[in-house]
């Protein structure tokens, strides 16, 4: 009888689960499907910094108006792929290359360091939280491979431009763009938007228009790497036909 009863009780259990699982799928399938085309309404990472306002009743105003592909300038695109993912164009999702030197420079000693894409950042900024535990990087892995399979480079990065943070409730290239330069994302100039870039890696603690010298150094360096990536015809590799 217990033998018996344990084995329903597992069946029953596998059933739930099996189903839960497909109901994952098939919902993060329709809703990457959805922001193919239809601008995410915000991202979950708004949804922390909300939340986390409310825990320690600290308040907090969302700032974010989305803005097209042909409204942002070009230099901030290519700004952002020249600072955080200069193979873009060319992956699936994942640079192995990065993530090889990465390793080996964690083997070496050396502090450790990203390697995340554009492509991973957009899937954890629209659908997961922050954080760097194991089921987290299990669900990036799955919405990257969703996105890029579903969306254009065109529009992965359309998208990361308006849900990135630029600070404390300042969300999306329009945002930051009026927030430290009292311009729109359409308006702003190289060294803005390499300085706006500059500030990703750590957008809470550093400042584009009252930048540090490290973040300075950091700008110049981003448009260099800009020319040497052949300027605004680098973004024909990824936009659409």
């Amino acid at each position: 009888m217990v033998k018996r009863a344990l084995r329903r009780l597992a069946s029953r259990l596998w059933r739930w689960l099996w189903r839960g699982a497909v109901a994952f799928v098939l919902l993060t399938v329709v809703l990457v499907l959805l922001f193919r085309v239809v601008p995410p309404p915000g991202s979950m990472v708004m949804v922390e910094r909300k939340v986390q306002s409310w825990l320690t009743r600290e308040p907090i105003q969302l700032k974010r108006e989305w803005r097209d592909w042909d409204d942002m300038a070009s230099v901030a695109k290519l700004a952002v792929i020249a600072a955080e993912d200069q193979r873009f164009p060319d992956h699936y999702g994942f640079d192995l290359i990065e993530l090889r030197r990465a390793v080996e420079d964690r083997l070496a000693g050396e502090a450790l360091r990203g390697a995340s894409t554009l492509s991973q950042q957009t899937a954890k900024n629209v659908f997961l939280w922050s954080g760097r535990s194991w089921v987290r990087k299990g669900l990036e892995f799955w919405f990257t491979l969703l996105i890029e399979l579903a969306w254009d480079k065109q529009r992965i990065l359309e998208v990361y431009l308006n849900v990135a943070e630029w600070d404390v409730g300042v969300f999306g290239l329009e945002a930051a763009a009026q927030h430290y330069f009292g311009v729109s994302a359409s308006r702003l100039n190289e060294r803005q938007a390499s300085l706006l870039a500059a500030i990703l890696p750590s957008p809470l603690n550093r400042s584009a228009s009252v930048p540090s010298a490290q973040v300075e150094q950091r700008s110049q360096w981003i448009r260099q790497q800009m020319r040497n990536l052949g300027g605004a015809h680098y973004l024909e590799r990824i936009a659409k036909p």
